[in-house]
């Protein structure tokens, strides 16, 4: 450490305050450290440090790939996480376990992982009640049941969904229906955005002159499209479609247009809670409410750092973040007589 900070022309305690994250380091003063580490081809020795500092510096992110697909908006959470993570001197890893949390034990025992960072979350979340009950600090992206004294960053589903029917409206549409996704797993019960969903949507068009009409579907292209035919057949004279499942909007777009439908002539077709990469890849491109993946990546790490460094004295982070609207080409003011 002695020669890093020479080159640096800095103190030794600062180079160990910067490669330990201990203290504030001044930023122009990091990347002095930094760049004189790859200069002089240093390299950290992490089961030293982890051994000296009794902390591991990973953090694992439980998300269970086996029981629900991964999507754009999870790889833009993913990435930013990771980006964030690394900022601030950790490691990030994906622990595809199950939800039942009966994996848990593993992977939190003997100092494996520092903290835990939980996505996929359920109403009632046996991994929420194991970690409070080991004492493993944790933030959610997501929300329980009854959050008040957890920390979390989530997407306001309530808010987003409201300002897509309001969307829709202002385009003359009446008679919205409402896909969501089958998380396809018996594990993934009382999935909280699909549960807030579809119950802000079936509030909202209890007060309008529209009936409710809501189905969900596998996360497949062809899923998507048995769901064109499963609309239809439900309400004949229905004009626009709310998709919360990214990887079955092409599909449902597709199976419109076998069905003899337009989009967005016939029947508009706005996709909610995804990313502009998974809009792009239909014909035509999907309006979206476009998930904020990578600032809830970003907000998730830095929750759970800062109860893992004690900066979390002022109560538990909680944040909910709504879709923006990008617009595309699958949305259209209603047909006349529609």
């Amino acid at each position: 450490m002695r020669d890093v900070a020479r080159l640096a022309d800095v103190s030794v305690a600062t180079v160990s305050f910067t490669l330990n994250n201990t203290k504030p380091v001044a930023p122009a003063t990091r990347e002095r450290v930094e760049q004189a580490i790859r200069d002089l081809g240093f390299r950290r020795n992490e089961v030293a440090r982890a051994l000296a500092s009794k902390r591991s510096r990973v953090l694992a992110v439980l998300y269970p790939a086996l029981q629900h697909r991964f999507g754009g908006t999870v790889v833009h959470f993913f990435t930013s996480a990771a980006r964030r993570a690394s900022e601030l001197g950790y490691n990030l890893i994906l622990s595809p376990i199950d939800n039942d949390a009966g994996q848990l034990g593993d992977l939190t025992a003997g100092g494996l992982v520092d903290g835990v960072l939980l996505m996929e979350v359920q109403l009632d979340d046996p991994r929420v009640t194991s970690l409070l009950q080991t004492g493993t600090p944790f933030a959610i992206i997501g929300r329980t049941r009854e959050p008040d004294l957890l920390t979390y960053v989530d997407i306001d589903f309530e808010t987003t969904m409201a300002a897509s029917i309001e969307y829709l409206s202002n385009l003359g549409h009446t008679r919205i229906a409402l896909v969501t996704g089958s998380v396809g797993s018996s594990l993934l019960t009382d999935y909280g955005p699909v549960v807030r969903t579809e119950a802000t949507y079936g509030a909202i068009m209890a007060t309008r002159d529209g009936d409710a009409v809501m189905i969900s579907c596998d996360e497949t292209p062809a899923a998507g499209r048995d769901a064109a035919s499963r609309l239809i057949e439900a309400s004949p004279d229905l004009t626009a479609v709310i998709v919360m499942n990214e990887q079955a909007a092409f599909g449902l777009v597709s199976g419109f247009r076998n069905l003899g439908f337009r989009v967005p002539e016939d029947i508009s077709v706005i996709s909610m809670s995804s990313s502009a990469e998974m809009a792009a890849m239909s014909d035509p491109t999907l309006t979206l409410m476009a998930a904020p993946g990578v600032e809830l990546g970003r907000m998730g790490v830095d929750a759970l750092v800062d109860k893992l460094e004690g900066r979390a004295a002022n109560g538990e982070t909680q944040v909910l973040l709504p879709c923006v609207l990008v617009e595309g080409e699958s949305t259209a003011r209603v047909r006349e007589g529609g």
